[in-house]
């Protein structure tokens, strides 16, 4: 297993997590069985979201003495009220789920303390300036939890939490299909039917999230990874081919600022599915062929950082020279961290020949030589 640093927070998570939704469906012998695998695989992270009373307290059991080896992702704002999950901003009813959790899951700590489930623009401003935030800092004072971040489906709603210098993560939607769509404060749209015609390329506003998550630390750790199994299918994929989980994966660890993606299992064969990530060959992990040859796609002429262009005869790391002009160009001036990352690389644009190996590779007709002159100049 593979570990990262979860932007400025000084957690190293595994860089596959548990996403524990579907423990729900299990008992308490299923649901340690799975925690037991994830462990013996190394992963170290796990998202709990769910208020459901009995997964928290299956959760907790097959914690109890292990709790130091786990990061944790608990939610504020996730209720149960009459038999099923609510969510609110009612303090009292959050305040008293989240000690619920705590009990639970047998600890008096969360490592990372999440604002649950924020698509609103407005609302975001609300949490922001009113009791719910002066709650998550109290926890944070006594050390409850340890740091704040906050779950969102919406790009827009995100660059406002990675801009408050308060949100110190964010738990967000990544797969190839969602980076296609505009944002959205309906969470639904993205599950719909037929949403071929918002496949317009990478949306603008998801690439600028990226970015401002990389340059101010924001870590990103990634739900939906596999767009509740849509992707596996040609059938339900918008894409009108399928993808591997493998692939998915090697997608969203491919996003800058992205540290783990939290993947749901219903049993320890889904694990292996997901860890086999760690030992894929690049064949196995290449979701850039299989998209450039698919029915429907809009990834043409935009660099997804894929590694196709490799190797290049100057030793030139093509992909990470293109993420870092990404990172550079949505700044008036280059941020000094980007410009320190790209001077320490051996070789850099500078090196390029113009030789067009890249460009022959290149699944997506990316012009890496008109984008090497460019980074070039920029970082001169």
């Amino acid at each position: 297993m593979r570990y990262r640093q979860l932007g400025n927070t000084g957690l190293c998570v595994s860089e596959i997590g548990l996403g524990a939704e579907w423990l729900e469906r299990h008992n308490a012998e299923e649901v340690e069985e799975v925690i037991d695998c994830c462990e013996a695989n190394g992963i170290n992270i796990l998202d709990c979201w769910m208020s459901e009373p009995m997964v928290r307290t299956n959760i907790g059991v097959a914690l109890k003495g292990r709790r130091e080896r786990w990061i944790i992702q608990g939610h504020l704002g996730s209720t149960w009220q009459d038999g099923q999950y609510v969510r609110t901003r009612d303090m009292a009813k959050v305040k008293e789920a989240f000690q619920d959790l705590l009990d639970r899951l047998q600890t008096d700590y969360i490592d990372l303390g999440m604002i649950h489930f924020v698509d609103e623009a407005a609302e975001f401003d609300r949490i922001m300036t009113g009791e719910f935030i002066e709650y998550a800092r109290k926890l944070k004072e006594r050390g409850t939890i340890r740091h704040i971040g906050m779950s969102t489906h919406n790009p827009d709603v995100a660059k406002m939490a990675a801009r408050c210098s308060e949100i110190e993560m964010i738990l967000f939607s990544i797969n190839p299909a969602f980076d296609l769509m505009p944002a959205t404060e309906d969470m639904n749209e993205y599950f719909a039917e037929d949403y071929d015609e918002t496949l317009r390329g990478i949306a603008p506003e998801r690439e600028e999230l990226y970015r401002i998550c990389e340059e101010r630390g924001v870590g990103i750790t990634v739900m939906k990874g596999y767009a509740g199994g849509r992707l596996f299918s040609a059938e339900t994929s918008p894409f009108g081919v399928a993808l591997t989980p493998v692939q998915c994966l090697h997608y969203a660890l491919t996003r800058p600022a992205v540290a783990s993606v939290m993947v749901g299992y219903d049993t320890p064969e889904h694990v292996a599915e997901a860890v086999a990530y760690e030992t894929a060959s690049e064949e196995e992990k290449d979701y850039a062929s299989v998209l450039a040859g698919a029915p429907r796609h809009a990834y043409f002429g935009q660099c997804t950082y894929c590694g196709h262009c490799a190797p290049c005869p100057q030793k030139i790391d093509i992909a990470m020279v293109n993420k870092l002009y990404d990172l550079a160009v949505m700044q008036e001036e280059v941020p000094s961290t980007v410009k320190a990352h790209y001077e320490e690389l051996s070789s850099n644009a500078a090196d390029c020949i113009g030789c067009g190996l890249c460009e022959e590779r290149c699944p997506f007709g990316v012009r890496v030589a008109e984008r090497m002159d460019k980074a070039k100049l920029l970082f001169r």
